[in-house]
């Protein structure tokens, strides 16, 4: 009896704990961040077709995720920072990588500052220049496809072939086999073939149907239309003027 007795005491402890930590996080201040795909790559099941998610600031509690070694080691870092960031009540296994993105960069700029050190060669003389890139700047590429209500977007192949497809999660594509990396990411990708919606069906179209060619033409698009955000940025050249790079966060994004 004691046992079960101390067992219960710890499950309300832990209980209160986790309440009282819910309420101190709710007295921090608030940020509304606008997704990078604007919400419409998602079924309208999915809060996250509004486009908009709150996140709260970062304390100096949440940095310890940013050194954890387990995390690390697992790569997971930034997507814990997140998921302890994020208030909206949302599944974020659903979340776009390209979301993603965009909330980093907002909880770097409240947390940090929109100030970030980036290194870019000057086209003109090769040289490695140091730069300071203001991420408040940075935008989304307008997205222009037109999904229905479950999030999917009509693709025509050939005269007689349409399918519907959808912009798959990062952890829909992290699943992905490194063996079959094209037909795992059409497997999916492609939600149905014509009028079905049968996984035999839609497997059997990747496999004998789908021509190399077609499906190359197909992963093109899904790259050219897919909602990203614009990395290009002017900077200053060495000897005077300016020029328009790309550069890349890296894993400094939250320490430089």
């Amino acid at each position: 009896m004691a046992k079960h007795t101390d067992r219960y005491d710890k499950n309300i402890i832990e209980l209160a704990k986790k309440e009282y930590q819910s309420t101190q996080r709710g007295k921090l201040p608030v940020e509304l961040v606008r997704l990078a795909s604007g919400g419409d790559i998602y079924p309208e099941s999915n809060p996250l077709r509004k486009g908009i998610i709150e996140m709260r600031y970062m304390t100096a509690y949440d940095e310890d995720i940013l050194t954890n070694a387990s995390f690390m080691r697992e790569g997971v870092v930034l997507d814990k920072l997140l998921e302890a960031l994020i208030v909206s009540d949302i599944d974020y296994n659903t979340v776009a990588r390209v979301d993603k993105d965009s909330l980093l960069i907002t909880a770097r700029i409240v947390s940090y500052g929109k100030d970030y050190p980036v290194t870019v060669a000057d086209p003109k003389t090769g040289t490695a220049l140091d730069r300071v890139v203001d991420l408040s700047k940075l935008k989304p590429i307008p997205f222009k496809l037109s999904a229905d209500k479950n999030g999917e977007f009509e693709y025509e192949v050939n005269d007689t072939t349409k399918i519907k497809f959808k912009f798959a999660s990062s952890d829909i594509l992290e699943s992905i086999d490194e063996a079959e990396l094209i037909s795992g990411l059409l497997t999916k990708t492609i939600t149905q073939v014509n009028d079905s919606r049968k996984s035999a069906d839609i497997e059997k179209f990747i496999r004998y149907e789908f021509l190399a060619k077609d499906a190359k033409k197909f992963r093109k698009y899904i790259a050219e239309k897919s909602p990203k955000i614009n990395y290009e940025y002017e900077f200053e050249g060495e000897a005077g003027g300016t020029f328009l790079a790309t550069f890349q966060i890296g894993s400094d994004f939250f320490w430089s």
